[in-house]
């Protein structure tokens, strides 16, 4: 990763992710195997605020048994600054059993905004005063692939603000060292890193959640490990195709 700033805008020059991009991961409650979760990038650049993006789409839905107790159809999309990578734009879609909620979002990055309109009618809703530099939950996992934690010593933590439902959360991307880690495609060199978690009455900890992020110019998500105050979480990677680089497995 590359960083540059010139007054409020920064630059990050990467080489791990581009247009065209599909993952899928598979993820289990216990040994329940319970949803998945399909993140594509669109196959052009889009444009947000006038801006050039990625459009990343994410799909997250339950399966089999829990599909039939928690029915749950989330979508979130996200037009990523190809440049800045910061959001421009944000939609998310919730259906989760009986709930369902619509939102939309533009960002100032200028003016530190971010302004809530309701989908209906497209009328603003509120708006927010943000810090420097924000994420939303979907460009906050393509800033994490720019971060070059082979230059990181063990213990070391770089910051990442996130904006999620009217909320602002400072957090600590904390990196613990390199894994060997064994998939469903082989073994695998990784980057084990643990996100500063703000309290909460989900997680068990502040360090509940756990990343395993390759060992390549990727930087891609194999696995999360979510330590819940019931029971716990465990995302694995199942699909991909179109990625930037080569994954190289053992």
């Amino acid at each position: 990763m590359s960083f540059r700033s010139a007054d409020k805008e920064r630059v990050i020059e990467q080489t791990s992710f581009t247009t065209g991009e599909h993952i899928e991961y598979r993820v289990h409650y216990g040994f329940v195997n319970a949803a998945e979760a399909i993140v594509d990038v669109d196959e052009k650049f889009q444009h947000a605020n006038g801006r050039p993006c990625y459009k990343v789409n994410i799909v997250a839905r339950t399966l089999g048994m829990t599909d039939w107790f928690t029915k749950v159809r989330d979508v979130w999309t996200s037009y990523i600054d190809s440049a800045m990578i910061l959001p421009q734009l944000f939609y998310q879609k919730k259906e989760e059993g009986n709930y369902k909620n619509e939102q939309k979002i533009i960002f100032n990055h200028e003016a530190n905004t971010a302004k809530q309109y309701d989908i209906d009618d497209d009328n603003e809703k509120k708006t927010f005063q943000l810090p420097n530099n924000v994420q939303d939950v979907v460009s906050g996992y393509y800033y994490l692939r720019t971060i070059n934690f082979s230059k990181m010593a063990v213990g070391e933590s770089v910051p990442i603000i996130f904006f999620f439902e009217g909320e602002v959360y400072n957090m600590r991307l904390k990196y613990r060292g390199k894994e060997v880690l064994k998939t469903k495609f082989g073994k695998i060199n990784t980057f084990k890193i643990t996100p500063q978690l703000p309290k909460n009455n989900f997680f068990q900890d502040e360090e509940a959640v756990k990343l395993w992020v390759t060992d390549d110019a990727n930087k891609i998500p194999v696995r999360a490990e979510v330590e819940l105050k019931i029971g716990s979480i465990t995302l694995d990677l199942r699909k991909y195709s179109g990625l930037r680089n080569e994954l190289r497995f053992n």
